[in-house]
């Protein structure tokens, strides 16, 4: 008798929305471009969002969908529509949930599971602090269990797998390097910083031509 193998289908979306508010879908974006760029030379990390997670071969409905994780040590390289546990080798490092009222019970339980998965660190932030209380917190993996991580007196937390600190700025987050102290520049702060540059350099530029006209004008 020949043996029929059935192909397993991995949706690539739940249908469900990527975050409940703009305030959500802004800080899972900002979120997974800031890590990207900060990783964007390393070669063996890998970001994402928003993407399923399957952690069970064969079962398509034992699945995740992190809004932001960290993986340290998978190629950076081909992107990914999804992340299979049983191809990568390993779970996530980090993951960040952006979390409300609406999805609070399903992110206790991701809680669980991620710890039971072996994701070394798991922060969670309700920008609109719906629930949450602190609003921000984060959880180190400790002998299988999540242990609190230590709240800073503003309210920040260290993670030391990717050495920033996060800190909660009005409704958003802030992530800064934790060694310098230098925030990491979301994308309008970035194209600010480029135009000032450019407009520094112009009006350097003008004084250069000028004292040089004045130059000029002397005998020699």
């Amino acid at each position: 008798m020949t043996e029929v193998t059935l192909k397993v289908h991995y949706p690539e979306s739940d249908g469900q929305p990527i975050g409940e508010t703009d305030q959500h879908i802004t800080e899972i974006m900002e979120l997974i471009l800031l890590l990207r760029e900060r990783y964007r030379n390393a070669a063996d990390i890998y970001v994402g969002g928003d993407m399923l997670l399957y952690y069970v071969e064969g079962d398509p409905h034992r699945r995740v969908c992190p809004d932001v994780f960290v993986t340290f040590g998978i190629p950076k390289e081909p992107p990914r529509r999804s992340y299979f546990l049983w191809k990568e080798g390993r779970p996530p490092s980090l993951v960040v949930e952006v979390t409300s009222e609406g999805s609070r019970r399903e992110d206790v339980e991701k809680k669980d599971l991620y710890a039971r998965l072996g994701v070394e660190e798991y922060f969670l932030h309700d920008p609109l602090g719906e629930y949450l209380r602190p609003s921000l917190q984060g959880f180190r993996l400790e002998d299988g269990k999540y242990l609190p991580i230590p709240t800073a007196v503003d309210g920040s937390l260290v993670s030391r797998l990717t050495g920033l600190t996060l800190r909660r700025e009005g409704e958003g987050l802030r992530l800064m390097d934790t060694q310098s102290g230098e925030p990491l520049l979301k994308p309008n702060e970035a194209y600010g910083a480029l135009e000032k540059e450019r407009a520094a350099r112009e009006a350097a530029e003008k004084e250069i031509a000028r004292l040089r006209r004045q130059l000029e004008q002397y005998p020699r």
